[in-house]
């Protein structure tokens, strides 16, 4: 592409002055996630907060109160159907890193069931001296009696990987281990794994995950394991998988090119043969057929399909060439599709209509798809269903929840009537005097922003009440209504008011919707974020001094820029776990994979506007800022805690009053158990508790 002389020495000048600004950065070193020098500047400023915030005796109910939720026996013990049994990872006052344990489902069924433990997670890293944090497992079907666990120090992405005989109950001599890494591995026989790790030097992306996939032989070493594909050092990720659903056994490959693009290959005679389909979509094989959900339109067989629908197409007919799709789900301008889970018959299909869930069943028979609706369900709250065992049956559970009513779990089987209940959370605080509503505001470009509302009944309309405001608006990722026995607890039943705003970035009306705030346009997920704010301001629900605002990850940088670009409309702000230095992101941890989300800061004409949302360019000394409490975890190897650290840094040095507290242990949760947890939402609530009232 040729450019003017004068476009040429502007991309120059810009270039000249990002290294610069880079170069110049004074507290860069806090980048350094444990050195010592570090370190201490952290425990100084975590003194102080504690110090702060933990004098008042809102601090000490809200951790007791939430540290007694978290720790509650009476919560649901939500499982997962392996053979016989249905396994669940318990944690309780008992046990703070948590019991691997399973039970029958008659067992289940009662309102308390005997469980047989598996695995004790307190018991193993006392053993070991080690801060094991589970990280789930992976059990080799039909059998379910070998399986890979994942454990994470101190609750980081990376963990390592351990064989373990469930009829031992022990750890497997010899067998199937890796390090600690940000891994990949899957089943394909007894004998034999497909697994990405850090095999060595230029074994990764630049984001920090596998590049290669190997095919690993028990009984060999790791280095002995050959390559099954090799992706480029810029791709986000390379996975290989196998499907082992009796009948339909197969292997793949995922290469992810973007964190939003992606090429599937399927293994033939242990060769990959690439899927023919947009990048973008998701494609998903599922016994006989190929699920391809899309993110933009595609024209296919002489027909085009738009953005966000959801096609099926028989997987064999379509590898030898046909083009022939059903359309599953047609995605409307306010609805979209929250998700999917075939059983062994049907497919129940999860769409999300003006932010409220709606259930379908879908079956294939005599060459046609029909659909029927799941009837009786909720008009508000959050809606999800996921088969039993799909190998097996078209039983399924069913979960409901939203802000007031507590989360209730069903069972039920396609074409068997209605699902029975079979558990349900105990209603951790009193909402017989709160209420739920929906409201819209208005952003600057006029598009409206729906937003959920909870609060008491008789809700004075002075602008005086205390209301914190939460949102995240990235990665289309959808906000939908969910009971928080903390919230609820520590802050509605307090008189407080809880608000949830739908912005652009999200996913809740489908890709177009996350796509219209990416990159450049990343202003409008800000603006509707302000547009809610002010919309409560005008209702008289609160006013500038009552409006706290809360957000994590990419929330962290909506906090951030709440805090830069309107320091005058809020009254405190939680930021948690955030990106904020959007010129070095990308070179910290897992940033490079979110390059597709944000932009490239290395390209002068990127670095345009992500100057314009980077909160840590922008924060000035001679602005008045609401109070902000930032929080991070020092074991979060996705966001890195740089981002935080220095940010808390340059405002001390303007002379703001902030506050900061780092969890040494946590990941991106935040959190590596329940008492971290509880003491982590204390801080939050307490620190809005005194600022907003």
């Amino acid at each position: 592409m040729r450019r003017s002389g004068i476009a040429l020495s502007l991309m120059i000048a810009l270039a000249a002055a990002t290294s610069a600004t880079a170069a110049d950065d004074p507290h860069q070193w806090l980048e350094g996630v444990e050195d010592d020098k570090a370190l201490s500047w952290v425990k100084s400023l975590n003194d102080d907060a504690v110090d702060e915030l933990s004098r008042s005796g809102d601090f000490k109910r809200i951790e007791a109160s939430t540290r007694a939720i978290l720790d509650s026996d009476d919560k649901i013990a939500f499982v997962d159907k392996m053979g016989d049994y249905y396994y669940n990872f318990w944690r309780d006052a008992t046990h703070e890193r948590g019991l691997w344990r399973r039970t029958t489902l008659a067992e289940y069924k009662k309102d308390e069931p005997q469980w047989e433990t598996i695995l004790d997670v307190d018991a193993l890293a006392k053993a070991e001296g080690e801060n094991w944090v589970f990280a789930g497992s992976n059990c080799l079907q039909p059998k379910y009696e070998r399986c890979l666990i994942s454990l994470s120090r101190g609750g980081a992405d990376a963990d390592v990987v351990r064989e373990f005989d469930i009829p031992s109950k022990s750890f497997v001599k010899g067998g199937f281990e890796l390090p600690e890494a940000k891994s990949q591995i899957s089943w394909v026989s007894e004998n034999e794994v497909l697994v990405g790790t850090d095999f060595g030097a230029g074994s990764m992306t630049s984001s920090g995950y596998a590049r290669i996939a190997k095919r690993w032989q028990r009984g060999t070493p790791l280095s002995a394991a050959s390559v099954v594909y090799e992706g480029k050092p810029d791709d986000v990720w390379v996975w290989a998988y196998s499907d082992l659903t009796p009948g339909f056994e197969r292997q793949a490959i995922l290469r992810g090119t973007t964190f939003y693009t992606n090429e599937l290959y399927l293994l033939v005679d242990g060769k990959p043969v690439k899927i023919d389909k947009q990048d973008s979509a998701e494609a998903t094989p599922y016994r006989e057929w190929m699920l391809i959900n899309l993110r933009e339109d595609w024209t296919v067989g002489g027909k085009t399909y738009p953005s966000g629908a959801l096609l099926a197409t028989k997987l064999d007919a379509f590898m030898k060439g046909e083009r022939k799709f059903d359309v599953l789900f047609q995605p409307g301008e306010r609805k979209s599709l929250a998700g999917f889970s075939p059983t062994r018959n049907h497919l129940i299909l999860n769409e999300l209509d003006n932010v409220k869930n709606r259930l379908y069943v879908l079956t294939y028979k005599d060459g046609e798809w029909s659909r029927e609706a799941m009837s009786g369900l909720p008009e508000f709250g959050t809606i999800s269903a996921s088969a039993v065992d799909s190998d097996e049956s078209d039983a399924y559970f069913l979960t409901i929840t939203d802000f007031l009513t507590p989360t209730t779990l069903y069972l039920g089987e396609i074409g068997k009537g209605a699902p029975e209940k079979i558990k349900s959370t105990p209603a951790f605080f009193d909402a017989s005097n709160l209420q739920v509503s929906q409201h819209e505001a208005k952003s600057a470009d006029g598009t409206l922003i729906p937003y959920f509302q909870v609060g008491p009944k008789n809700l004075a309309l002075d602008g005086k009440n205390p209301t914190v405001l939460y949102g995240y608006g990235g990665f289309e990722v959808s906000m939908t209504p969910s009971y928080s026995a903390a919230t609820g607890a520590n802050w509605l039943t307090k008189g407080g008011v809880y608000v949830v705003a739908n912005i652009r970035g999200g996913g809740e009306f489908g890709p177009k919707w996350h796509q219209s705030a990416l990159k450049a346009n990343r202003n409008k997920a800000y603006e509707d974020f302000i547009a809610v704010a002010e919309d409560l301001i005008a209702r008289k629900i609160t006013s500038t001094p009552h409006l706290g605002i809360q957000g994590g990850s990419n929330g962290g940088l909506l906090m951030g820029n709440m805090l830069t670009m309107r320091p005058d409309l809020f009254g405190a702000i939680v930021c948690q776990v955030p990106l904020l230095d959007m010129q070095r992101y990308h070179t910290l941890l897992a940033g490079a994979s979110w390059m597709a989300e944000y932009g490239d800061p290395d390209k002068p004409e990127e670095w345009a506007f992500l100057q314009k949302y980077s909160p840590y360019h922008n924060v000035k000394a001679d602005t008045k800022y609401p109070r902000t409490l930032f929080t991070t975890s020092t074991r979060d190897d996705r966001v890195h805690p740089g981002h935080a650290r220095k940010m808390v840094a340059k405002m001390k040095e303007q002379g703001h009053d902030v506050l900061y507290y780092e969890n040494m242990e946590g990941g991106h949760g935040g959190a590596a158990n329940n008492a971290q947890r509880a003491f982590m939402t204390a801080l939050a609530w307490t620190f809005f508790a005194r600022e907003l009232r």
